[in-house]
């Protein structure tokens, strides 16, 4: 059976989402003449750092996240969590809370969330023990600014407020491209991408970027885009490989005749760029096998199988030339406004089990050190609850509680800018200090104290981002004293 050349192009296309290289030419060339994968040790890539981030789709309840687990009442103790959420159901017990002694709040008590531990059917015991070991921080009081504002700035309106504040889609916009005060077409970890790809992936044949969860306004970036992949268990040599070759005779007549159709080139900047696009798509495939199979167990949830191809894409390094990697993962469903106690709590347990096997899997790759994973969200919940009951749940709100686990983290304490307390952990009073509602009706909506670009710009001068970038990453840091909250190791 005869093939026209464009059904022959079209049959032969790759299982690949590269937006990026029918767009960008200047890049497509570069990779179509890259040299051939280096085969090279682990040892060989000693400056190799990846960033794993986990998004809390939906606005994460962060008052039942961490929460005070002391008596003493400057500095908000478990009565005034009670005193909150109680009443209406939404107060966890506080014989069940998973206890964390905290330094920089003179070493008082507070707690993690229950499913954060050893949970029934679980395969490992969660990311609570890591606290202890300085592996898992928290930085606190976390959220959208345009500048820093306070209590009095926010009710008067003599500072600018988020665009779209407690709007789903403008704060969980504004976390992944660290812009409040304008829209952006671009996220954060894409413009990292832009700018340290050319000098710390200069022989990468996929993108610096990669989303687990379809296209994400955070790997986004100017010059550069993500690859999309999805999920475990598909495995890496059948993700990362070219459709309808298998080996047979004919097929292989096929491939061959694939690649001399690639060498010929007629002068079309169309053809040329096609080409260019099936040509990595190949090298990509004959340098990826089952070599890149995790050896730790992953539970087999969304998020689970999300990180378990996080983790084979890192344990790929070499094959693929990365010395630097960002990932983009999600765990969706934190929109509780009923029922929320048993959603939160069935969500922690799924994020859990499967931050905890990806830190056991860096371990065991002798990565746990080069590799950081952080969570970001679209926004807290309101201190008080909405209904009551079994289908108690929060409504939209602003400051978070974060996580940041890996080897580099400096765990064990609550970092960010203090609080009215003078502490990184709000004061939680209803029409109190921290609050941006007022009167009777106010629910307790935190203002924060750190910006998403403190947070972010702590984890990008980590991973390597030359300090002379920053602004083009994050054009409103300089609005903010401090740019480095001290999370991570030098």
């Amino acid at each position: 059976m005869k093939h026209s050349r464009r059904e022959f192009l079209c049959a032969s296309g790759a299982a690949l989402s590269m937006t990026a290289m029918a767009s960008h030419a200047q890049t497509l060339e570069k990779m179509a003449i890259s040299a051939s994968v280096k085969s090279r040790s682990n040892e060989g890539v000693s400056d190799y750092k990846a960033l794993v981030c986990v998004f809390f789709s939906g606005g994460n309840d962060a008052n039942n996240t961490i929460i005070p687990n002391h008596s003493d009442a400057s500095v908000s103790g478990y009565s005034d969590y009670s005193a909150g959420r109680a009443a209406q159901g939404l107060a966890l017990a506080q014989n069940t809370l998973l206890p964390i002694a905290v330094p920089r709040v003179g070493g008082l008590s507070y707690g993690m969330h229950p499913n954060f531990g050893t949970v029934a059917g679980g395969i490992n015991p969660g990311i609570h023990p890591l606290w202890a070991q300085g592996k898992l921080a928290a930085v606190t009081n976390v959220g959208t600014l345009v500048r820093p504002m306070t209590r009095a700035q926010y009710l008067d309106g003599s500072v600018p407020r988020p665009r779209q504040l407690f709007s789903h889609t403008d704060q969980s916009n504004q976390h992944m491209n660290a812009r409040a005060d304008m829209m952006m077409l671009t996220g954060w970890g894409g413009r990292i991408a832009d700018k340290v790809t050319l000098t710390t992936n200069p022989d990468a044949i996929i993108p610096t970027v990669t989303s687990i969860n379809g296209a994400r306004l955070f790997t986004i970036g100017e010059q550069t885009q993500p690859l999309s992949l999805g999920p475990a268990p598909t495995p890496l040599s059948s993700a990362l490989t070219l459709l309808g070759y298998n080996g047979t005779p004919a097929s292989n007549a096929r491939f061959q005749a694939l690649v001399d159709e690639m060498n010929l080139t007629d002068g079309n900047d169309l053809v040329t760029q096609s080409n260019a696009i099936h040509q990595e798509s190949i090298r990509i495939s004959q340098s990826l096998n089952n070599a890149s199979e995790t050896t730790v167990a992953f539970p087999n949830t969304s998020i689970g199988n999300q990180l378990k191809q996080v983790a084979r894409l890192i344990k790929a390094r070499d094959g693929l030339s990365m010395n630097k990697q960002v990932f983009f993962c999600t765990v969706d469903g934190f929109d509780t406004h009923a029922g929320q106690l048993v959603g939160q709590a069935n969500l922690f347990t799924q994020f859990s089990q499967a931050a905890r096997a990806f830190y056991d899997e860096m371990t065991a790759q002798t990565m746990d050190n080069d590799v950081t994973l952080f969570t970001l969200s679209d926004f807290n919940r309101t201190f008080g609850p909405g209904g009551s009951g079994t289908n108690v749940g929060s409504d939209h709100a602003w400051a978070s509680q974060l996580f940041v686990m890996g080897g580099a983290v400096l765990g064990g304490d609550f970092y960010g800018k203090n609080t009215s307390n003078g502490t990184p952990f709000p004061q939680l009073i209803k029409n109190g200090p921290d609050d941006s509602d007022s009167g009777t009706a106010a629910r307790g909506r935190w203002i924060p104290t750190t910006s998403v670009e403190q947070y972010a710009a702590t984890l990008a001068k980590w991973f390597g981002l030359p300090q002379a970038d920053m602004g083009f990453v994050f054009p409103n840091l300089g609005n903010f004293d401090g740019s480095d909250l001290g999370f991570m190791q030098p």
